[in-house]
């Protein structure tokens, strides 16, 4: 028995992938001289930027722009150094 070609199911492309739709988290700040930065001190919004295994996340995770994110990495690499955030969890 032969099946019609046009009455196939197809799935819709919001089925096919998965999502990661986060809200953007504000990590930047502002001084007082007009400034911008971001706070290697801050360790609670620094730990919204880092995977559960200690990896920085990516600019489409984060939703940063390209300055954003190399002031985010070299804020998480000074907060490792200064032991205010692990290099990696110890999950084992």
């Amino acid at each position: 028995m032969p099946r019609p070609a046009n009455n196939r199911e197809r799935r819709e492309k919001t089925e096919k992938f998965q999502t990661f739709s986060r809200p953007k988290i504000k990590v930047k700040r502002t001084s007082a001289s007009g400034e911008e930065y971001v706070d290697y001190k801050d360790t609670e919004s620094l730990r919204k930027m880092v995977s559960g295994n200690g990896k920085i996340l990516s600019r489409k995770r984060t939703s940063a722009n390209a300055m954003e994110q190399r002031m985010i990495a070299t804020a998480v690499k000074r907060s490792r150094y200064m032991a205010l955030l692990p290099y990696v969890t110890t999950g084992f």
